[in-house]
């Protein structure tokens, strides 16, 4: 599989959960809507990186996600400071206790949003 194909799997599953992080923050699910945008915006990042330079790396680190992306060109510089926003919501929707709340997870969705948006500009159906 060449990267822009691997690039745009990235971005298929970025769209779905994009689609499912829409579903359940309407369904007033907070934390699974962050969690998915989240997982959407990830994917973006990996589209983004795959699209622009052929390659992308799997890391838990979210600084390590960050520098990658800012360090894909001008449109993963762009897109760098929406993907920390929304990782910084990772760990709360995810693991801790406290809950995320609505306004956070509408704003996770939008940032998922952005990044999907930029993907699509960098690797086109």
């Amino acid at each position: 599989m060449s990267a822009l194909d691997e690039a745009r799997a990235h971005l298929a599953k970025a769209r779905e959960f994009l689609e499912a992080a829409e579903l359940t923050n309407d369904l007033q699910l907070f934390n699974a809507a962050a969690s998915n945008a989240v997982t959407s915006g990830i994917n973006s990042k990996d589209a983004i990186c795959l699209a622009l330079t052929g390659r992308t790396k799997k890391s838990d680190n979210h600084a390590e996600a960050v520098a990658e992306l800012k360090g894909a060109g001008p449109a993963g510089r762009e897109s760098s400071t929406t993907l920390s926003r929304l990782l910084k919501l990772k760990s709360k929707a995810q693991y801790q206790a406290a809950a995320v709340s609505a306004a956070d997870a509408a704003k996770s969705v939008d940032w998922a949003a952005r990044l999907l948006t930029a993907a699509q500009s960098v690797a086109p159906d």
